[in-house]
């Protein structure tokens, strides 16, 4: 597995990290669940009526593409907003994926551009960076599009977005997620894709959607990077 991972990293010239996973658990002291529970009520309170199961919807980010997909934009954009300041206060505890920084790191020290690709705002995304000094490793940050879900991953606009901003081609850039979504739009963007699966039952279902790597920890990442960084005398 380090041979096919060092193989891949030596044919590309950039990394593109999804945020919630590769990089941090944004949710994990203020949970995803309490996230949508608080934009099922900003539906209610907006007169709309919440289906069964719409209401007990765990994913935020569901929440927020069912809302869109209903074309009603003054609702979309007002869960949009709740979104965005929930995703903003949960950067403040979000927790540390293991090895993410360094993985990070040792990208920027083996003379590779890193970006962050994610469906969270872009706000968030630079607050936790900030917060974490690692604002100076990584550009662009390409978040979630305001009030316009459906161009979330697996839609591959926001990682094109990203590879057209750092002027490389899509067979030159590698995105590393740690989900379906994150496969499916890497594939439809022609970048090629490692999948973090930090759940074992994650990884058939990973090589099965055609990930051309398959890791379990971002330590893996992080070893393979900095042996390139030493070849390369970074």
């Amino acid at each position: 597995m380090t041979a096919d991972l060092s193989r891949l990293l030596g044919e590309v010239g950039a990394v593109l990290l999804d945020f919630d996973g590769p990089v941090c658990s944004i949710f994990a002291s203020y949970s995803a669940a309490q996230i949508a529970a608080e934009l099922v009520d900003v539906l209610r309170r907006r007169g709309v009526d919440v289906p069964p199961d719409l209401a007990s919807e765990p994913d935020p980010l569901e929440v927020l593409r069912q809302t869109g997909a209903t074309g009603d934009q003054g609702v979309t954009r007002a869960v949009e907003d709740a979104l965005c300041a929930a995703e903003l206060r949960a950067a403040q505890t979000a927790e540390p994926t293991p090895y993410g920084r360094e993985a990070i790191v040792a990208a920027r020290q083996a003379g590779m551009p890193v970006a962050v690709v994610s469906n969270n705002s872009a706000r968030a995304v630079n607050a936790y960076l900030a917060g974490r000094r690692l604002a100076g490793y990584v550009s662009p940050v390409i978040g979630r599009a305001y009030a316009e879900p459906a161009r979330m991953k697996p839609n591959p606009e926001p990682i094109l977005q990203a590879v057209h901003v750092l002027d490389e081609s899509p067979s030159r850039c590698v995105l590393i997620g740690d989900s379906l979504t994150d496969i499916e739009g890497s594939r439809a963007a022609g970048v090629r894709v490692i999948a973090y699966a930090n759940r074992a039952p994650k990884v058939p279902a990973f090589r099965a959607a055609g990930a051309d790597a398959v890791i379990t920890s971002m330590g893996e990442l992080a070893r393979v990077l900095l042996a390139r960084g030493d070849v390369h005398g970074g």
